[in-house]
């Protein structure tokens, strides 16, 4: 019976069981039985096909919110910087368009619109949409007052500037909250966007990795369509592969995970026909391998190999504790990992992504580089790398890479 609770729910918000662990559907649904004082599974599924209501109170018990303000700061100093440059570019003739989504309980959204008034734009010249599936966080993000756990870090003098301290929490400006409309809404939902201009800046960040590929595929194009020519997609930084993979390119500036549209490649160019045909020439003999090449460690001395789906449940459990920010847990488990199995391209990418979050990207490149020595092709490795050698203006390198991860997605397609 969980079973068709889980396609339910995939179905209902493209939700893939594996990506948060099927433990989590199963008390979420205990959760929702126990609410309802229902004992009986078959009882609850009933309910639960007959109740829209009841769905929904499901997604709210499955989806639970990890969000904090200005989470991965460098993302809104680049919108800060890239919202005034599109502004001179739209010369006035209408205000800039965001859009939050998933916006949980506010703090995106918020961190937007604050980043913009502190950049010195005026209200009138933005419009920030921001929408969730659940009603639950959005009456929270309406009320605007919150409580210590949304504000992590030192760099905390924007919480002076727009908010007013209460016994219970602290109160956003209603200045800020007035930049933001906020209602309910579905990615795969196909009218979701009907008759919605497009946007100059996207944030769609950690929702990706919760979808199986094909919904991945389906939500990023659409998200495309949605973005105006020379528009801005921000994402999570675990999802910066699929970004390239969809023929997106990162901006070229460290740590903000901001992707564009890339620009169709160029017809290659006809190949004159020679006029007489080119002396067949013997093949050179194929050189002899060098004694300097590294070679890969011997299956004689290689640890253990560790069963696929143990694999993939250490990943998920990394995968989880970076999400809710706990950045160190995290590292340590990838590092517990390597010291028990040996080097592991998954573990080093892991641990290269966990510093480019930390803001260490010389660490991250050299991480990168050891998951591309163990995996040559492993995309999501490749992909940020090639998104370091951009920022650091090796635009060549950083498209060879990209080539190849894109080569390499299209190979496992085939």
């Amino acid at each position: 019976m969980i079973e068709h609770i889980e396609r339910l729910l995939k179905s209902r918000i493209g939700l893939d069981a594996e990506s948060i662990g099927r433990s989590v559907i199963q008390r979420a649904v205990r959760q929702r039985m126990a609410a309802l004082e229902q004992s009986a599974l078959e009882d609850y599924w009933t309910t639960l096909g007959g109740s829209p209501r009841e769905q929904q109170a499901l997604v709210e018990a499955v989806v639970v919110p990890e969000t904090w303000f200005f989470r991965y700061p460098e993302s809104f100093n680049a919108l800060a910087s890239l919202a005034v440059e599109r502004l001179v570019q739209l010369a006035g003739s209408r205000p800039l368009r965001l859009i939050s989504l998933p916006c949980s309980s506010g703090e995106e959204p918020y961190s937007i619109a604050m980043t913009l008034l502190d950049a010195g734009l005026l209200p009138a010249q933005f419009h920030i949409d921001a929408l969730d599936v659940s009603d639950k966080v959005l009456e929270q993000a309406r009320r605007g007052l919150y409580g210590r756990n949304s504000f992590r870090g030192e760099q905390l003098a924007f919480r002076q500037r727009h908010f007013q301290q209460q016994a219970d929490g602290y109160l956003l400006d209603t200045r800020v909250r007035d930049c933001v409309s906020l209602r309910t809404g579905n990615l795969l939902d196909p009218a979701l966007f009907a008759g919605e201009a497009p946007y100059d800046f996207i944030f769609c960040r950690n929702l990706l990795i919760y979808f199986d590929r094909l919904t991945q595929v389906r939500v990023l194009e659409a998200l495309k369509r949605q973005l105006q020519e020379g528009g801005t997609l921000f994402i999570g930084p675990a999802e910066a592969s699929l970004a390239s993979q969809s023929g997106l390119q990162a901006i070229g500036r460290q740590q903000t995970f901001a992707f564009r549209v890339a620009p169709p490649r160029p017809a290659p160019a006809p190949v004159p026909r020679p006029s007489t045909p080119p002396l067949r020439q013997a093949p050179l003999p194929a050189p002899r391998p060098s004694v300097a090449v590294r070679q890969r460690p011997s299956p004689a001395v290689q640890a253990p190999v560790v069963p696929a789906s143990q694999a993939r449940d250490i990943w998920q459990e990394v995968a989880a504790l970076a999400n809710a920010g706990r950045s160190d847990e995290a590292r340590q488990r990838c590092e517990r990992h390597l010291q028990a199995q040996g080097p592991s391209a998954e573990g080093y990418y892991w641990l290269g992504l966990l510093s480019d979050v930390q803001g260490n990207g010389e660490q991250a490149c050299a991480y990168y580089r050891k998951a591309i020595y163990l995996d040559p092709q492993h995309p999501e490795a490749l992909t940020h790398l090639a998104a370091h050698l951009q920022a650091q203006g090796d635009t060549n390198a950083a498209q060879r890479l990209y080539r190849r991860a894109q080569n390499t997605e299209v190979g496992k397609r085939d």
